[in-house]
């Protein structure tokens, strides 16, 4: 049958707060409403969900994967800080960074919003460390659009290193030269075509 999977929530371990950082790449928002609610619920019940992370051996440091909020609530709020020892409950995953990233936007998404820079950063990020379209939409849950309009607004052409696109057509009805950008029709659906 194989080895028997366990999930990291069942070796859940208590960590220093100074020990967990922040990754650079979250783009979950919540609104200051939204942020009271969470500190007032981890006030009443405490912290019923662990804050996931990545342990960095060579810093002797835990980055936040997901839980980046349960993680502020204590930053901010110094009656959890001082009922909590100062310490976070932490889930331990071992995953490497695209996987990470990926995992906290599949967190995210699940229940948040995002802030479209980061996503579009996130998206330039993994597109230049040479992930293809299909596994961003596959593990950041886009679809083929989302990812279209989110390389658009990038600007950065080096996102779409990868397509053969469509002859564009002039407003006149000639052909636009191989090279050659074409704006007339700004606001209009773009296609492309993998290689």
């Amino acid at each position: 049958m194989g080895k028997h999977y366990v999930s990291p929530v069942y070796n859940v371990i208590r960590v220093p707060i100074e020990k967990v950082q922040a990754n650079s790449y979250n783009p979950n928002k919540v609104s200051p409403p939204e942020m009271k609610l969470l500190v007032k619920s981890i006030l009443e019940d405490g912290y019923t969900m662990p804050v996931v992370c990545y342990y960095i051996t060579d810093n002797d440091l835990y980055e936040i994967v997901d839980g980046f909020h349960r993680y502020l609530a204590m930053k901010t709020c110094p009656e959890i800080a001082e009922r909590e020892g100062n310490c976070l409950p932490v889930s331990v995953i071992d995953k490497s960074l695209s996987e990470r990233i990926a995992s906290t936007i599949r967190h995210n998404r699940a229940r948040g919003t995002h802030n479209i820079d980061l996503m579009v950063d996130i998206v330039a990020k993994l597109t230049e460390a040479g992930l293809s379209d299909d596994w961003i939409m596959k593990n950041i849950g886009m679809d083929p659009n989302e990812l279209l309009r989110l390389k658009q607004i990038s600007g950065l052409a080096s996102l779409f290193a990868d397509r053969v696109f469509s002859k564009s057509w002039k407003s006149d009805g000639a052909a636009a030269e191989p090279g050659e950008i074409v704006f007339e029709n700004e606001g209009e659906d773009c296609y492309c075509n993998e290689q």
